[in-house]
């Protein structure tokens, strides 16, 4: 199952983007034998800042045809890492061959595109960049890809 981070804006060189590029190196290589991955991301951005509005046919547009929309939304589901690397697994399992995380801009995301995700996560109660929401995205989906591999990685 291809992983597809949709996000809007770009983000510059620096600690964040080399700790995403690791950590979905990461999740790459130990996701292969498990079906996941490879992972990549998909940046738009709107010039006009037009907000919301204008970023959700952006994002619209970077999601695969027939990929499965996760939001990635604070009013989503709070998962705990185990359930996490579940959804992967149980959406893996299903069939889906394309999975697009979405990360809207400094607002959020749009309604109109939120109301068509198949399912929505929450990185917690409280706000985060969302330069730093595909960091922790990225080891999120490494995390899990250690746990369904039963690495060390991760100790509960």
């Amino acid at each position: 199952m291809r992983i597809h981070i949709c996000a809007v804006g770009r983000m510059r060189s620096g600690p964040e983007r080399d700790l995403m590029t690791d950590y979905l190196d990461r999740f790459t290589r130990t996701g292969r034998p498990l079906a996941l991955g490879p992972a990549h991301v998909q940046e738009v951005e709107d010039k006009r800042g037009g907000g919301m509005a204008a970023e959700a046919p952006l994002l619209a547009r970077a999601i695969p045809h027939g990929a499965l929309m996760v939001a990635m939304d604070e009013r989503g589901a709070d998962h705990s890492s185990p359930e996490f690397a579940a959804l992967l697994a149980r959406w893996r399992d299903a069939g889906h061959q394309d999975l697009a995380f979405v990360i809207g801009g400094a607002d959020g995301i749009d309604r109109s595109l939120r109301a068509q995700a198949g399912h929505a996560i929450s990185l917690g109660r409280m706000v985060w960049p969302h330069m730093l929401v595909r960091v922790m995205l990225a080891e999120q989906l490494y995390r899990a890809s250690t746990i369904l591999s039963g690495g060390p990685y991760h100790r509960s």
